[in-house]
């Protein structure tokens, strides 16, 4: 398994913030709260992309990030918008580096895969800004397992590798336990999963089955409305509220726990609008796990078929 390090050579820690609401639905006095929560727990990688809040996430993880650079591991994204082409990369990885303020970034990502850019195009660009130096680690979002490996072939023609994949893992969205998981186990690539509290559904705040008026993405963002809008999904998130307090912890706690105690060891991406609402997740990293309760939390939700389908066999 890829083994990051900082600048300095020290391991970051097996969870990371991303901080997709920093400039957004937190400001900067919040956002410099939950970068200072997530230091005071020991959080060291933190996540953003070129596309957050209009660059004001950059520029807000490089002004709290300064003072301490070269102990945190610091990753962003390209490629989300306008394809992962050249051109593209190198403009828009430019601007990144401007906002956060450093020459160096340790893991740069395609943010998703782009059909209309030859992966050698794209891979040789990410090896040149690897060889000069600019970026560490090269990782890919959003990704399928298939393109991974296609793409992984590519990178080694230009003599480097994918060493991380960020795919959505949760509760209620476990596909990536058929090909994902099992590939990262396999191949030594890292998976830094975003979404462990589904869209905020598995806080226990939408518990009841609906939305119901309550103020966070399910309501607010019609992408996240629909990604999580499937009743079964609703169910086994009052199912986790009705367990948590069965065993005397919060819902979003035993979330994030129950992601980073897949066998595969990913490194869960925790986020928030306000240190507050943090704070459960960062319980997580500290919650005593165990396989009894591990499988208890798996059941709250169906299991994926294998690949195969061959469901006698699994």
């Amino acid at each position: 398994m890829t083994q990051l390090t900082t600048l300095s050579g020290t391991s970051p820690s097996r969870f990371a913030f991303g901080t997709m609401q920093f400039g957004g639905k937190a400001d900067e006095t919040a956002s410099r709260a939950l970068f200072d929560a997530c230091r005071a727990a020991g959080i060291r990688h933190f996540d953003t992309a070129h596309v957050y809040t209009g660059g004001a996430s950059e520029t807000l993880l490089g002004q709290c990030a300064a003072a301490e650079r070269e102990a945190l591991f610091i990753a962003t994204k390209a490629g989300y918008v306008g394809g992962s082409s050249r051109d593209n990369i190198l403009t828009t990885f430019g601007i990144s580096q401007k906002r956060l303020g450093m020459d160096v970034i340790d893991l740069l990502y395609l943010h998703r895969f782009d059909d209309d850019t030859p992966l050698e195009e794209t891979f040789e660009t990410l090896a040149g800004l690897q060889t000069s130096g600019k970026i560490r680690y090269i990782g890919v979002s959003n990704f399928a397992a298939w393109q991974v490996m296609k793409a992984q072939a590519v990178a080694a023609r230009f003599d480097t590798r994918i060493d991380v994949i960020q795919p959505m893992y949760n509760l209620v969205k476990r596909q990536a336990e058929v090909e994902i998981l099992p590939m990262c186990a396999s191949e030594g690539i890292l998976a830094v999963p975003y979404s462990p509290l589904g869209g905020g559904l598995l806080t226990g705040k939408y518990a009841g089955g609906r939305a119901g008026g309550r103020a966070g993405r399910l309501t607010e963002d019609e992408r996240y409305g629909a990604r999580y809008g499937q009743p079964h999904m609703h169910d086994s998130a009052q199912a986790l509220v009705d367990l948590a307090e069965d065993v005397g912890s919060d819902p979003a706690t035993l979330a994030v726990a129950w992601v980073s105690y897949h066998a595969s060891r990913p490194v869960p991406i925790l986020s928030a609008r306000s240190a507050e609402q943090l704070r459960p997740s960062i319980d997580g990293m500290r919650y005593p796990m165990d396989d009894d309760l591990y499988a208890r939390i798996s059941a709250l939700s169906a299991t994926p078929p294998p690949a195969t389908d061959r469901l006698e066999e699994a």
